[in-house]
């Protein structure tokens, strides 16, 4: 029942309904990241499970690839509690706004007068009273503070322009500790290694995918009726007794099936890559490399993820797979649980990422593997003719 009612998702984005319990002896940190799905690709690496037969023996695991560029901290939120919870206090915004985010407060950034938070910029340019104000009240009032974050789709490149926005709970320190280090952070950058390690255990918030009207033999995997069955067989052959006179809401009917939100919970990161940057003057695109795979090559396979394209910035790798098509966006959690299994302890170490075409039977690793294998082309030749000319 923890599932029902099965309609379509109120939100796009994955809602955080619970955060991490705070821990004030340790520094002041983020708990959550906002991601894009790329798509999925296999490794290879040796198993550290003692008492397994497939102890120190290779295995070939499926991963999920989850674009994650900087994304940018625009406001701290202070929250009190109260007998019916946390209840906001105050908010406080940074001074400069970006565009891509002014485009979520409105449903048409092109007719619209895009004054949004011009009034709150001026109390920094005539006097930080109240800023000040509304920070003090925070740290003397407050239990709980979140900043304000939202992606930089300038560097997602998924096609969309309005940026996703969401309150992310800071843990970690006193509660004036969090309230300078959300002041510190604002308009600045927050990347992904700040907040997620390797081998940690996250959990990942979606939409799933979407699958419209459905009949109940998909919907709900009831059994199918026998063949020779009047009139269909994809049904359910009683929907209910004669009383109480009305149908029950547990009994299986046809209706809307995924685009539902979902939390995914204990996906171990196998690594978090950085993107392509410029390091000593040279281009490092090299992040797809292992120990024992020296080969130069990037995250993104030959010719590009489908429906999703070049992986260009920062990404982390799960385990397995997760919710959502291309493109959606994902919450990404840190654990609620503190983890003992060996499973969840294990130290990865890959051996092989897989770069080869998703689209189709993909052969080669890279460009270059490919070029030696097959030799000049006619379409190479053709190349070089039309560039002398």
């Amino acid at each position: 029942m923890g599932f029902r009612p099965r309609k379509r998702s109120r939100r796009h984005r994955g809602k955080v309904k619970s955060f991490p319990r705070d821990d004030t002896s340790k520094p002041c940190h983020l708990t959550a990241f906002l991601g894009y799905k790329a798509g999925m690709t296999h490794v290879v690496r040796d198993l550290d499970r003692p008492g397994s037969k497939i102890h120190k023996k290779e295995v070939v695991e499926a991963v999920t690839i989850i674009e994650t560029p900087p994304m940018v901290v625009v406001g701290v939120v202070g929250y009190i509690e109260t007998p019916r919870g946390l209840r906001t206090l105050t908010t406080v915004w940074a001074e400069h706004l970006s565009t891509e985010l002014k485009r979520r407060f409105y449903k048409n950034w092109y007719k619209s007068k895009k004054k949004a938070f011009t009034k709150y910029a001026k109390k920094y340019a005539e006097s930080k009273k109240a800023i000040q104000r509304d920070l003090e009240r925070i740290k003397k009032y407050c239990t709980v503070v979140r900043v304000i974050a939202h992606t930089q789709m300038k560097k997602a490149r998924i096609g969309q322009k309005k940026a996703h926005l969401m309150e992310i709970q800071v843990n970690g320190g006193s509660v004036e500790q969090k309230v300078d280090w959300a002041v510190e952070h604002f308009e600045k950058e927050v990347k992904i290694d700040q907040v997620f390690t390797q081998d940690e255990m996250i959990d990942v918030i979606g939409v799933t995918r979407g699958k419209g009207f459905e009949g109940v033999t998909k919907r709900w995997g009831t059994k199918k009726l026998p063949r020779k069955t009047h009139k269909g067989l994809r049904k359910v052959a009683c929907i209910g007794a004669w009383h109480p006179a009305r149908v029950r809401d547990t009994v299986p009917r046809a209706g809307q099936d995924g685009y539902h939100h979902r939390t995914e919970v204990n996906k171990k990161i196998y690594r978090v890559g950085k993107g392509i940057h410029v390091a000593d003057g040279k281009v490092q695109k090299n992040n797809a490399g292992t120990d024992f795979d020296i080969t130069e090559k990037s995250i993104t396979p030959m010719g590009g993820f489908p429906h999703y394209g070049i992986v260009n910035e920062d990404f982390i790798m799960i385990k397995g797979c997760c919710v959502g098509v291309k493109k959606r966006v994902l919450t990404l959690r840190k654990s609620l649980l503190v983890h003992t299994k060996p499973s969840a302890l294990e130290k990865v170490t890959l051996k092989f990422i897989d770069t080869s075409s998703k689209f189709g039977h993909g052969r080669f690793q890279t460009y270059e593997e490919k070029r030696t294998h097959m030799g000049t082309l006619k379409k190479d030749i053709l190349k070089s003719q039309t560039k002398e000319k």
